[in-house]
């Protein structure tokens, strides 16, 4: 499998692209944040090892998060720091051990052939948080999921603190908190996979709705392999790595 490497600090081009994209915030310029978890006095950094979608589903996804704004302005758009993906595996890591990461996820990638996945998307869905909800595009699991799941626990596991506090998250002055069950969501993160990208926050009366809709199923590939920086409610905020597939 041909693979394109490109570090990822520098910002990352708009997500019209039909080759390229991916859950709040980018520090331009900056370097991970790092944190002080409660098992481990090293700096971490909370991070997403994700798909990045091709062109038919960034626009599903973009078309769907337009709806949710509109009936919620308050919720964040997908754009360039707010990147539409499918999260394979989040962890937090030894900030010191990031580029053995991508190392390790390197050599995974040249055993697997992402690009050549078809993948459905076949509902809506959301998780409560509040009076609010997050929401999501659910994409049915496969064999090949599974298994790329499994090899990026495996790969990732000597890099790996349990859990971490807000400060591995990327935070700004316009949205400077980590709820909770982001911080929770990534110390508990595989247990069981849903496969999902997604789509933006909106009002629980609004999704419920919105999930009771007629889907119409669509299939959709990988175009990329990326490691980002997480944001608050799991968003992918800040490009550490990427590869793109071919």
């Amino acid at each position: 499998m041909g693979v394109d490497q490109s570090n990822g600090l520098s910002r990352r081009r708009l997500l019209g692209s039909a080759s390229t994209i991916a859950a709040s915030m980018v520090l331009a310029g900056a370097l991970p944040r790092s944190a002080t978890s409660r098992t481990s006095a090293e700096p971490l950094t909370a991070i997403d090892t994700l798909l990045d979608p091709d062109q038919t589903m960034v626009e599903r996804a973009i078309a769907a998060n337009a709806r949710l704004r509109q009936s919620f302005p308050k919720g964040f758009a997908l754009d360039e720091t707010h990147q539409p993906h499918i999260s394979t595996l989040q962890r937090y890591v030894r900030t010191a051990d990031l580029d053995n990461v991508y190392g390790a996820v390197g050599k995974i990638l040249a055993e697997e052939r992402p690009a050549s996945w078809k993948l459905a998307a076949y509902k809506y869905y959301f998780i409560p948080w509040k009076n609010i909800g997050l929401a999501g595009i659910v994409i049915r699991p496969t064999d090949d999921l599974r298994r790329f799941q499994q090899k990026l626990i495996d790969a990732i596991a000597p890099f790996t603190v349990k859990t971490g506090t807000a400060a591995a998250f990327v935070t700004t002055k316009e949205d400077p908190d980590i709820n909770k069950p982001t911080i929770d969501y990534v110390a508990n993160y595989g247990a069981k996979f849903n496969p999902h990208v997604t789509i933006g926050v909106a009002s629980q009366g609004f999704l419920k709705k919105l999930v009771n809709e007629k889907f119409d199923e669509f299939t959709f590939s990988p175009s990329g392999v990326s490691v980002y920086h997480l944001g608050n409610f799991g968003t992918a905020r800040e490009k550490l790595k990427s590869w793109s597939l071919t």
